[in-house]
């Protein structure tokens, strides 16, 4: 479908020109325009798309998509589409450019503060295992029947989420996970897709920088529980975030599956044994118990778990044949990954993304479960972000027997800076944590620190394969340097 005024049906618009022309692609950004484009003029957070009008037009735009008339553009040969919002008419024109591709393929939307990408990942493994073919999108990045390519967002913006929601069409998948993130919701990227299942993992302190309050950070959540996206529903009511979404979803008659360790919940543990590289687990799931064992640590993904469980029950499948999948459950990149080194000298070290607060907490929680002796954690925080939660990370990191405090992405902050507010949170642990602001020197001093038995926890980057200082961007993967470190340190 690629007639102009086709591409805007059902939305409030106005017209300048030919609407009957055909529409060659789409785009956000000028410098990506291609003869007979259509390019939309986004008001985004730091720059107004619309001041670029007159460079699409010059690469051959032939339809702009605006908040109000351009002026300052020669719209002579060009056909104007003024809208009340760009960004929503751009996803809805995307949707409808790609002919719906989410109906075509049972997609299931996860979003939370922690534990969204472990869940698609789980989600995918079960699907997989009833002989689906498979897709998924988030922070590792984006995977197609078993080819994965690295992505920008979390969530992509609307044009590409739909192209790739039509490659996953054509690759003919049947189920796809994707993680869905506050941002994408609070955007409009996620406008005009169907999901068959949302799902909620929990909510804790990160993005404050964006949402300014942990409310608005509930409400953007909360939009992917709204009568925008019908849809079953599994909710962990863990938290009071969870609770509240099981109120408005239960007052909308909505399909609804809790999980949680509470017994209320509809899917929730019986029992739970945890050993160094299995957990056992015993579920209750809506009144019938099923027990087995799979290949993650951790109380967290306990519950990441659960709420992959519940999303295969909203998918139709049967408690046993999702248990048995779980079993083989993959051991997703950077989320509590144990490094491997040809000498370790008996000290393990697992990288996690954990880079909240909560997060944080739950790690170092899974590490001491997990270890015979002491827990070093060496962890920072991102510059250009929340930086409220700076110093929660460094309380949070006293969980543990001893703190290194490092750099994560610094981005355009001064590392000293962000050090020092998070160290701010730190006056109850003199003498259990040292700073070194370069990470590789850190990461060795950890391992240095570590004796047999120990564990080394690398927070906050898990599968990032870069490092971000200043506007450069610089490799750099905790899982390769700390296996480097513990061979030049036991070797």
């Amino acid at each position: 479908m690629t007639i102009c005024s086709e591409l805007f049906k059902g939305m409030e618009c106005t017209i300048i020109g030919d609407g009957s022309a055909e529409v060659g692609g789409l785009a956000y950004r000028s410098d990506r325009v291609k003869p007979g484009d259509m390019f939309f003029c986004i008001v985004g957070l730091k720059v107004d798309g619309h001041s670029f009008a007159q460079d699409a037009i010059d690469r051959g735009a032939k339809f702009l998509v605006a908040e109000r008339r351009l002026y300052q553009a020669d719209t002579t040969d060009v056909t104007v589409i003024i809208v009340d919002d760009s960004r929503k008419a751009m996803a809805h024109v995307a949707a409808r450019f790609y002919d719906q591709p989410s109906a075509d393929f049972a997609l299931v939307g996860v979003t939370g503060t922690n534990g969204k990408t472990t869940t698609t990942y789980l989600v995918e493994q079960i699907a997989r295992a009833h002989g689906k073919r498979t897709g998924v999108i988030g922070t590792v990045g984006v995977e197609i029947a078993g080819t994965r390519t690295k992505a920008e967002h979390t969530t992509p913006e609307s044009p590409d989420l739909q192209a790739t929601f039509a490659a996953m069409r054509d690759a003919k998948c049947d189920v796809v996970a994707m993680e869905v993130s506050s941002h994408a919701l609070d955007l409009q990227r996620t406008w005009g897709t169907q999901f068959a299942v949302t799902a909620f993992s929990n909510l804790t302190q990160d993005h404050l920088d964006y949402h300014h309050t942990f409310e608005a950070y509930f409400e953007a959540k909360a939009l992917l529980f709204s009568r925008d996206y019908p849809a079953k529903r599994v909710i962990c009511i863990d938290d009071k975030w969870g609770r509240e979404l099981l109120r408005r979803c239960s007052a909308a008659d909505d399909w609804v599956i809790t999980t949680g360790f509470d017994a209320s919940a509809q899917i929730h543990p019986v029992s739970v044994e945890y050993a160094a590289d299995h957990t056992t687990v015993e579920l209750d799931v809506r009144g019938r118990r099923v027990a087995f064992t799979y290949p993650l640590v951790g109380r967290f993904n306990v519950s990441n778990i659960m709420c992959a469980f519940g999303i295969a029950k909203a998918l139709g499948y049967e408690n046993e044949d999702i248990a048995r999948a779980l079993e083989a459950a993959p051991q997703v990149p950077g989320r509590l990954e144990r490094v491997h080194a040809k000498a370790d000298g008996g000290v393990s070290v697992f990288v996690d993304y954990a880079h909240t607060p909560d997060a944080l907490s739950k790690a170092i929680a899974s590490i001491k479960a997990l270890s015979t002796g002491r827990t070093l954690v060496v962890f920072g925080c991102g510059g250009d972000r929340d930086a409220s939660k700076r110093s929660i990370m460094g309380e949070a990191a006293l969980s543990a027997d001893f703190a290194v405090v490092t750099s994560d992405n610094p981005r355009t902050e001064d590392p000293a800076a962000i050090i020092e507010d998070i160290v701010g949170g730190m006056e109850n642990g003199v003498g259990r944590y040292e700073v070194v602001p370069d990470r590789r020197e850190a990461i060795a001093r950890a391992i240095a620190l570590a004796e047999p038995g120990d564990s080394v926890l690398l927070a906050g980057k898990g599968h990032e394969d870069y490092q971000i200082i200043g506007s450069e961007t610089r490799h750099f993967d905790d899982r390769e340097v700390a296996a480097e470190e513990l061979e030049k340190a036991f070797a």
